[in-house]
């Protein structure tokens, strides 16, 4: 027996060089970053200080939805920064109306609010239901959400995700409760006399790229409609071009009382909108504030991202790229018997055929492609709405050998195989 065998290699050790990691005392550990530190970006392409050049296909959680630095966001921030920043939430200013009203005549709506964060979103419209609730519905407040949802991480956004890791927070904020997604029945026999709202997604992106059925959502505006209590949809992630329409709901053919926008619409700085439609229209002054609320320097980058995704061809161009980029993982998939391809536009997740995503995650930025898995047995596909076929060709080809490493580092482990 040799007593002195090194011990088998880690999944990471077999896919990874064991990279050195930064020392990282003074931040606090709230999110698990690879060592890369990265200091410039330039449409999908990033690069690190050792001037390594990586793919991008998160785009900050899709954040980014014209790619990294795009000029038009880089004029618009520079010629508003010029001009005025942020005169107060209290007043006025030319930045703020023109997106309200731009966001208002785009989407059928009726009123807008802008604020800093998808989750802040999410909060504002849950506040907006509550107050809508007291007014016509003799005080109901209880909102039904998804089970495997996920609105955000402030309390009342957190509470009607009901995500893993909640339960660290508790008490959480009362008044939610939770049913299967795409499950109609199980949401009829949720409702009550105090049931306010019905608040989802119309593609559940944290729980794996999980789409509602058409059949589904329909069905959930119509309950709604019957019984006479609001329909929220939160398309922090699907909205703003993000599935090849400006609103995920325009392909469903379904229209929600409030809708929440975020991440792409700033086009990676902190915006996101509050949009509410005819009898939601109700909060007053005062009931609603924020000290960065509607800046101008973030109004002005929201208002050259949404004229961009406006333009003309320029949707047709993400669902053209969206179903390039899904043949091309549907390829890949098959090659390497990987699972189930779900998604719209420029939004697709990809199941495995184990709990692998965090090691093809990492294989892959070994490889120089940026990814982001939301569960153990998927991965996430977010590009820039602006994402070339090339780029999508060269992102497959660095995938397929992240796929390749992982398998092979899985067979060595199996084996037992020293480094």
């Amino acid at each position: 027996m040799n007593l002195f065998r090194r011990p088998a290699p880690s999944l990471d050790d077999l896919i990874l060089d064991a990279p050195h990691e930064l020392p990282s005392e003074s931040l606090m550990p709230t999110v698990a970053r690879p060592a890369q530190v990265f200091v410039r970006g330039q449409g999908s392409w990033l690069w690190d200080s050792e001037d390594r050049a990586y793919l991008d296909f998160s785009q900050g959680s899709a954040a980014n939805s014209l790619g990294h630095s795009p000029q038009v966001l880089i004029n618009a921030l520079a010629g508003q920064s010029q001009a005025l920043i942020n005169p107060g939430s209290g007043l006025h200013n030319r930045a703020q109306l023109n997106l309200v009203d731009r966001l208002c005549q785009h989407t059928g709506s009726d009123q807008g609010y802008l604020l800093n964060s998808g989750a802040e979103a999410c909060e504002a419209a849950i506040k907006l239901a509550r107050k809508w609730g007291q007014l016509h519905r003799g005080g109901a407040y209880r909102i039904i959400s998804a089970s495997t949802g996920c609105h955000g991480r402030s309390f009342a956004a957190m509470a009607a995700s009901a995500g893993a890791g909640a339960s660290r927070f508790e008490p959480l904020l009362p008044g939610f409760s939770h049913v299967p997604f795409n499950d109609l029945p199980a949401l009829h026999a949720a409702v009550d006399a105090q049931t306010v709202a019905i608040m989802l997604e119309p593609i559940q992106s944290e729980a794996g790229v999980i789409p509602a059925t058409e059949h589904y959502l329909k069905g959930v505006e119509r309950l709604c409609r019957e019984l006479g209590i609001l329909l929220v949809l939160d398309e922090v992630q699907t909205g703003i071009g993000r599935c090849g329409t400006l609103l995920a709901e325009q392909q469903y053919g379904v229209r929600a009382d409030i809708v929440t926008l975020g991440k792409g619409l700033g086009g990676g700085v902190p915006l996101a909108a509050l949009l509410a439609r005819g009898k939601a229209c109700c909060f007053e002054a005062g009931e609603l504030a924020g000290t960065h609320h509607g800046n101008a320097l973030m109004a002005a980058a929201g208002v050259a991202v949404l004229d961009t995704v406006l333009a003309n061809g320029f949707l047709q161009h993400v669902r053209e790229s969206g179903l390039y980029l899904g043949e091309g993982l549907a390829r890949l998939a098959y090659r390497y018997d990987h699972g189930q391809l779900r998604g719209h536009g420029l939004m697709w997740g990809l199941t495995l055929s184990d709990d692998c995503a965090d090691a093809v995650v990492k294989a892959a930025l070994h490889e120089g492609l940026i990814l982001n898995a939301p569960q153990p047995d998927c991965l996430r596909f977010t590009p820039a709405l602006t994402v070339s076929k090339s780029n999508i060709d060269e992102m497959l080809v660095r995938l397929a050998r992240a796929f390749a490493r992982v398998r092979t580092a899985q067979l060595q482990c199996r084996k037992g195989i020293a480094v």
